[in-house]
């Protein structure tokens, strides 16, 4: 069995870039950089890591119009490797993620999306648009405690 499967969460680098294919499909490009924080002998360090992302369809349409430089976004999709001869007969290669799902992240200043229904707009009370649920801590005081040994795995 095989899996090509990608998921990166990072910061739009560029905004998108929209165009229609002669089938009439759109198709939106654009990239993320992901960071990678780590300690390399007791200082702290940053890598960044560049992605080209490619997306069809109705996903093409979302990016190019909610997405735009520095927007954090979580795409999920597959890997993809073009390549292409040019004009001088050298040989050109990218390395893509071809967008299947996308998550928007929250707006910078926690602004809303122009078309997305607010309380304003739907009439609701703010209380009403996201209830808050606390989860009470789980006591069992009734039962005895759980010996390793009776867990048959």
């Amino acid at each position: 069995m095989n899996l090509n499967k990608a998921f990166v969460l990072g910061n739009v680098t560029r905004d998108p870039e929209q165009k229609k294919l002669p089938s009439g499909q759109t198709v939106a490009s654009f990239g993320i950089a992901t960071n990678r924080f780590y300690k390399q002998n007791e200082e702290k360090k940053q890598e960044v890591e560049f992605h080209n992302i490619v997306l069809f369809g109705r996903l093409a349409e979302i990016a190019a119009q909610y997405l735009k430089k520095g927007s954090l976004v979580l795409i999920e999709g597959r890997i993809k490797t073009r390549n292409w001869t040019d004009a001088s007969e050298n040989k050109h290669y990218k390395t893509e993620i071809i967008g299947e799902a996308l998550q928007l992240g929250p707006r910078a200043g926690g602004g809303e999306f122009e078309n997305s229904p607010t309380p304003e707009k739907t009439g609701e009370s703010p209380e009403n648009e996201i209830p808050i649920i606390e989860e009470e801590p789980v006591t069992n005081k009734d039962s005895e405690e759980i010996d390793v040994s009776d867990i048959p795995f």
